[in-house]
């Protein structure tokens, strides 16, 4: 590990010229801090140490192309993304064919609508068939503001624990906010399939 944090920060192999390591070293400041991830977190997800990441957030140290895909990886972005500036993202048109589909459970599906960089907002829409569900347990992810909208057809969303989770029966066009470190779970319990969609901000860890 020591090695490759002490190796040279750059889009191809350790013997490529480095970068200017100070816009590099703030983006990837601003992505954690974006994320309400301590400093600690990022470390140990990118198997480095807390004081090489601070280094490297400060410019006072470069890292090798493994060590940032790890960093980039924990953030939930691409390399790419740590090299990319704002004002270079122009208008981007994403096809509902080419929304990024992520894990979920049987009879749900739920995709990326927000696209990367993400900075200060995440956007999900899903798709539940008729008694699907986000899961048997509810969940929660850091401590943002979520905002839920249901799209189309009918769903149950409780907020809580599972013992004392209050229920609460949305129809299109409905919507609620919450905390996401609130545990919430979502289910549809119609004969008909339902569009939602969860907007975040800022974007959350996991």
């Amino acid at each position: 590990m020591q090695e490759a944090e002490r190796s040279v920060a750059s889009h191809g192999s350790s013997d490529d010229p480095a970068p200017d390591l100070t816009p590099l070293g703030a983006r990837i400041r601003e992505y954690r801090q974006m994320r309400k991830m301590p400093l600690r977190e990022l470390a140990e997800r990118a198997g480095a140490s807390p004081s090489f990441v601070s280094q490297l957030e400060r410019g006072r140290t470069s890292a090798s192309i493994g060590m940032l895909r790890r960093i980039a990886g924990a953030l939930g972005l691409t390399v790419a993304d740590l090299f990319t500036e704002e004002n270079e993202v122009g208008h981007r048109v994403l096809p509902r064919a080419h929304r990024p589909e992520l894990p979920t459970g049987p009879g749900a599906r739920k995709y990326l609508v927000s696209q990367r960089p993400l900075r200060n907002v995440e956007v999900y829409v899903g798709e539940f068939d008729p008694g699907a569900s986000t899961g048997d347990e509810p969940y929660a992810h850091g401590d943002s503001q979520e905002i839920f909208v249901v799209l189309g057809g009918r769903v149950t969303l409780w907020l809580g624990d599972q013992d004392e989770a209050r229920s609460y029966e949305l129809a299109a066009g409905d919507s609620i906010e919450y905390r996401t470190s609130v545990p919430h779970r979502v289910a549809n319990a119609a004969e008909e399939p339902a569009e939602v969609m969860w907007i975040i901000a800022p974007p959350t860890p996991d």
